[in-house]
């Protein structure tokens, strides 16, 4: 019996993902707008988000979202983290007993603090729940050029069949059991993400988003494990790899708002411009939230909340950073 998947969320991810399975398994996608669904349906192109792609012809779009979830045996949910909770309560009715969920949302609920498998225990009790994350730009990833991923959940026969149905030849897909490691990998290095296209975005070059990226990920190390992560898993795919990925690229979001404030422009002229979510600028409050909760010192962090959501200046921030007191690198 073939397994079914949904994917709830037609972003460039969540097309991305769509399409990975659409070629292995019989899969359907879940748009909000009629014209999108039928651009998907009739021309195989996303005209939002990915109209230079030809999405292959065995994958279906539906604007119904118990059309999509019905028949689902793995319920994949590719909503943003501000909009994941009404989602997961909408479709919850609709899933089947013990369908996994697979969350691709890197980021926290604002009010609750919240991961996205918390969030969705929450709405749809007694389902598994995965996550898949790992340095995976949508454009490169369907482009077929060679990337791995990680699939996060701690039953290993799940594992291995969601394993089995994200994989292609020019996608390795790898899996741990540390959901909540890959969970706050993901989160985290958006955050560093934006602090990183500061720098650049200021004129700085290689030696700048070096540091960045290794102070970044002992931030992202020192929660992580704070909150029950693994260790190893930071020094992977869901962590280091993400991170790095993520600062390096234009095709980042979090990167180029970052970049954009480094230039001068203001948080609220770089996100009128955009189209799509860059859960970084949402994200960082929480972050900030629960690395006090389990204190932990996150100065990037710390900065990026200021630049986005206090208004501080991309310069300021730099220079808090390099001011601070001398310490061990081990500390």
């Amino acid at each position: 019996m073939p397994i079914n998947v949904a994917v709830i969320g037609a972003g460039s991810w969540g097309t991305t993902v769509a399409a990975l399975a659409a070629v292995n398994t019989p899969t359907v996608l879940w748009a909000r707008r009629e014209a999108l669904a039928r651009s998907i349906n009739s021309q195989h192109v996303n005209t939002d988000y990915l109209p230079q792609f030809t999405l292959p012809e065995e994958l279906r779009a539906t604007t119904s979202l118990e059309d999509a979830v019905a028949n689902a045996d793995v319920l994949v949910m590719a909503v943003p983290s501000h909009g994941y909770r009404d989602v997961a309560a909408e479709a919850a009715p609709f899933v089947r007993a013990w369908v996994p969920v697979v969350s691709l949302a890197k980021g926290l609920e604002r009010g609750s603090r919240k991961r996205m498998s918390e969030v969705t225990r929450d709405e749809m009790p007694g389902h598994p729940v995965a996550v898949l994350t790992g340095p995976n730009l949508a454009k490169e990833i369907l482009s077929g050029q060679p990337a791995a991923s990680v699939v996060a959940v701690e039953n290993d026969d799940i594992a291995a069949e969601l394993q089995r149905i994200f994989a292609r030849p020019s996608l390795r897909v790898y899996t741990n059991s540390d959901v909540v490691g890959c969970e706050v990998g993901g989160v985290v290095k958006n955050v560093i993400a934006i602090a990183s296209g500061m720098a650049e975005g200021m004129g700085f070059g290689d030696n700048t988003r070096a540091t960045l990226i290794t102070r970044g990920l002992a931030e992202m190390s020192r929660l992580g494990i704070a909150m029950g992560g693994q260790a190893a898993t930071f020094a992977g795919l869901a962590g280091m790899g993400d991170l790095i990925a993520t600062c390096s690229s234009k095709q980042s979001r979090n990167n180029m708002v970052g970049f954009q404030l480094g230039e001068g422009r203001t948080i609220e002229a770089v996100l009128a411009d955009m189209n799509m979510v860059a859960e970084g600028v949402k994200s960082s409050p929480s972050v900030l939230d629960l690395a006090r909760r389990y204190g932990v010192e996150m100065p990037i962090t710390e900065q990026v909340v200021a630049v986005c959501h206090q208004g501080r200046s991309a310069r300021e921030a730099l220079n808090a950073l390099m001011q601070r007191t001398r310490k061990s690198e081990m500390e």
